[in-house]
């Protein structure tokens, strides 16, 4: 059976040209369009699709709101179409947190070399997106995910720095994890999501807004510092260097021939130089296996590394890799990732802490 597909876009041109890309694909059909989010609400209840495409900015009812009243009537999967600016990668973040599984960057109106891989992209989403659709819309509830996937503890005492990799899922994912972490977390965390540039800005402009410890972009020449969480800037890769006893975040689009920018297997690499085994890492949901080869270097200096559980993620491919190369110490559901983290790394001791001072406020 083909992957049954609604298409949602205020766009004629914009109907027919994810219409014609999807169905150059022998395993999607498209079984309808929508011109605006009212459409949409009564394509979805009759025609029943798959997956949906949706577009943000629509006349009459635009995509979030549209979003939030399928999520609540008639859930789906949707994959968002969102424009490439300030605004798009605001209003994604918005649908994300309202039910959207994923997003891809509205550049197919573009005359583009990029065109075939916004095609693909496009694709191997909606094919990934759609062999999950049981779990994306019946998310296990909490309760039920810690009674019966609680991880054995683990511990990583001797930890400098806490890494994550996570990909399609990942700002849903994120919220679930980062937010509960404590003011006194003791370590820095790196996370490289895979994002455009923008997104990775609004990513963590709202995971700031949400957590109790403090979230940013990260940039060329920033200290590492406890307690604070650094998302990979959208098109560069994250690496680390050290200066006597700090480490500094160095950005680079080097190398150039990887398949994301970010990469988790970069990240992972550099952490490997610069940490050797004195690394948590959690590889989350996502396609592909991104994070891989790097965590077979962290492991092999006694390294910890966790992998988000199948049954919790949007897409299980990367921390599938992790698993099927028995490199995961403990395979952990997605609620509980936040615990196991915070568990698996010793508390500073008040002594170590830096003072407070009236100057340095």
């Amino acid at each position: 059976m083909p992957i049954r597909v609604l298409v949602v876009d205020d766009s004629a041109f914009m109907r027919k040209a994810i219409s014609m890309l999807l169905e150059e694909d022998s395993e999607i059909e498209v079984i309808g369009t929508a011109r605006d989010g009212l459409e949409a609400i009564e394509k979805a209840k009759e025609l029943k699709p798959d997956v949906m495409t949706l577009d943000v900015e629509m006349p009459r009812m635009d995509g979030i709101t549209a979003l939030k009243q399928i999520m609540s009537e008639n859930p789906l999967p949707v994959l968002m179409l969102s424009s490439m600016t300030v605004e798009g990668a605001q209003a994604t973040m918005d649908a994300l947190s309202a039910g959207a599984v994923d997003f891809i960057p509205k550049q197919i109106s573009y005359v583009s070399m990029d065109i075939s891989k916004v095609k693909q992209d496009l694709i191997s989403k909606i094919k990934a997106i759609a062999r999950r659709h049981p779990k994306l819309i019946t998310r296990p509830a909490p309760a039920r995910i810690l009674k019966s996937k609680r991880p054995a503890p683990i511990s990583s005492s001797n930890a400098q720095i806490v890494l994550i990799g996570i990909s399609t899922g990942g700002p849903f994912s994120l919220q679930k994890v980062i937010p509960l972490l404590s003011e006194e977390f003791p370590l820095p965390i790196a996370i490289v999501q895979h994002m455009p540039p923008l997104f990775t800005k609004s990513l963590a402009e709202r995971l700031d807004s949400l957590s109790l410890i403090e979230v940013c972009e990260a940039k060329d020449g920033m200290e590492l510092t406890q307690g604070k969480a650094f998302i990979a800037p959208g098109g560069l890769h994250v690496r680390f260097r050290r200066e006597g006893a700090k480490v500094f975040i160095v950005t680079s689009r080097s190398p150039e021939d990887t398949l994301h920018h970010p990469s988790v297997d970069v990240m992972f690499s550099s952490a490997y130089d610069i940490f050797g085994g004195k690394i948590l890492a959690a590889v989350m949901t996502g396609m592909g296996k991104d994070g891989l080869e790097g965590a077979k270097l962290i492991k092999s200096a006694g390294g910890k590394i966790l992998a988000q559980s199948e049954d919790t993620c949007v897409v299980y491919g990367m921390p599938k890799a992790i698993v099927d190369a028995n490199l995961a110490d403990a395979v952990v559901a997605l609620d509980d990732m936040a615990s196991t983290i915070s568990s698996a790394v010793s508390p500073v001791s008040e002594s170590k802490r830096p003072v407070r001072t009236e100057a340095s406020e």
